[in-house]
């Protein structure tokens, strides 16, 4: 085979890299368990495994006899749909609503996207960034229309401005 150009050769260690990043982070337990993809140029993966117990809980792919069928060509975003709901629906007869998304070295658009779209709207819940846990999102406060505007333009103006800017704004108050 040889050896591989300074090209490719950074392109695997961007992979590795990524790869490396992603699995630092993620980790599957009994409670959520990590949901792992490979895709290649014919087919597409995808597995729910207990990275505790070590072992696998639910898997689909193009390869499994029941969507041999419907896909023409396994390596397709349509084919990583297909596989997507199938793994959901295996996921939901065995019990298991809750995951880790690990997209191994692969971007996060094009199959991966697609295929971890159709699992969500099959019921999987996904945590994509296992760095924020389960917490709920932050409500933003709502501030008063124009708001902003009067702050940024506070902050770029000097002190002796500021003073005379905030005194006109009581005495505007008073009147």
């Amino acid at each position: 085979m040889g050896q591989l150009r300074s090209a490719e050769r950074s392109k695997w260690e961007r992979r590795q890299r990524r790869a490396w990043h992603v699995r630092s982070t993620v980790y599957g337990t009994e409670e959520r368990p990590r949901l792992s993809v490979y895709r290649s140029n014919k087919h597409f993966h995808a597995q729910i495994i207990d990275d505790r117990k070590g072992i696998t809980l639910a898997a689909a792919s193009t390869t499994m006899k029941d969507l041999r069928d419907e896909v023409k060509n396994g390596g397709g975003t349509e084919a990583a749909k297909i596989v997507g709901a199938k793994l959901a629906e295996i996921a939901a007869e065995k019990g298991i609503k809750k995951v880790v998304f690990d997209r191994n070295f692969y971007r996060f658009h094009g199959r991966v996207r697609s295929f971890a779209e159709m699992a969500a709207k099959g019921g999987l819940d996904f945590l994509t960034n296992p760095k924020k846990k389960d917490k709920p999102k932050k409500e933003k406060k709502k501030r008063a229309p124009g708001a902003k505007k009067a702050e940024k333009v506070l902050k770029k103006q000097k002190p002796a401005q500021k003073q005379k800017q905030k005194q006109n704004t009581k005495s505007k108050k008073k009147k």
